[in-house]
């Protein structure tokens, strides 16, 4: 079984401030980073941090140097990252002393995917691989048909949210990943149980992975919901929590742990970014996210 993450690149500028901007407003920044993210690179480092050989598959631009060498150097493939003469994408992130974030998203040359990368990317992967899509590149409607077609396992995140959302062929994915807010936005409910209910109605075969944030995780589907709260942790940054628990959750999937088990790691993990600076280079390792659920076993 081979894992394919068929996602976005970027270049991260992390500006820390005492408070977001203000419409108007003009404020100074204390500290200055610039960082490998993008929620696809993040997640294929989170799914090698645990130890998988993965795949990236996506489009970076002539500027992308720094992008290619950081995935090669946390171990995942990037044979199926093309280049074009093209800008990255890149995020502009602002960060406060509480780890709260907000970020602006240039889409740059994640945009730039096509059919035809797609259907070459996909010509070297075969039935029951996992296929792991994102909302920052484009085609994702193609994307996600071709991979059902191959018969390929697709965890979608539905991440960030765009009007487009609602045409894209959700009848065809096999597992959805998604916060509070990008919830609410495609379902238009407001509560948890409403979000989750909706989804359930709309694409029975659906099994829904939904974060809350403070509140915890839900895992449902057609027989079961599993509620996991977080696990306790001083909040540094919050921007790659999301990402982190993804890549650890599909880890669970590829290894066959349960539901309830694949919450649990993929808290912990997540626990474990947020208390750390940066998005990548906050993600643990699998070793450091055991240590951690041991050292919970003894408090």
């Amino acid at each position: 079984m081979k894992m394919l993450n068929f996602g976005s690149v970027n270049l991260d500028y992390v500006y820390h401030l005492n408070h977001f901007v203000q419409p108007g407003e003009t404020i100074l920044s204390h500290q200055r980073e610039t960082n490998c993210g993008g929620k696809g690179l993040n997640q294929s480092i989170a799914l090698a941090k645990t130890g998988l050989l993965v795949y990236h598959a996506g489009i970076s631009g002539y500027d992308g140097a720094l992008l290619r060498e950081y995935l090669q150097q946390n171990h995942v493939d990037i044979t199926f990252l093309k280049e074009i003469p093209e800008l990255s994408g890149h995020t502009i992130i602002q960060v406060t002393p509480q780890g709260e974030n907000c970020i602006i998203l240039y889409p740059g040359a994640n945009a730039k995917v096509d059919h035809s990368h797609i259907d070459f990317v996909l010509s070297h992967f075969e039935k029951g691989d996992i296929c792991l899509i994102q909302n920052e590149i484009s085609c994702i409607d193609y994307l996600i048909k071709q991979a059902s077609k191959k018969e390929l396992t697709i965890v979608f995140n539905p991440s960030p949210y765009t009007p487009e959302l609602s045409t894209y062929p959700l009848n065809k994915v096999s597992y959805l990943i998604l916060n509070e807010i990008e919830g609410e936005q495609i379902t238009g409910q407001s509560s948890s149980a409403q979000i989750l209910s909706t989804l359930q109605q709309q694409y029975p075969q659906l099994k829904i992975i939904l974060t809350l944030g403070e509140s915890g995780a839900i895992y449902q589907d057609s027989c079961q919901q599993i509620k996991q709260p977080i696990f306790s942790t001083n909040t540094v940054d919050t921007t790659a929590a999301g990402d982190t628990f993804t890549g650890y959750f599909i880890y669970s999937i590829q290894k066959g742990l349960s539901p309830k088990d694949g919450l649990i790691l993929a808290s912990a993990a997540a626990a474990i970014a947020v208390s750390r600076s940066g998005a990548a280079c906050s993600i643990p390792s699998l070793k450091e996210v055991n240590c951690f659920l041991e050292n919970q076993k003894t408090c």
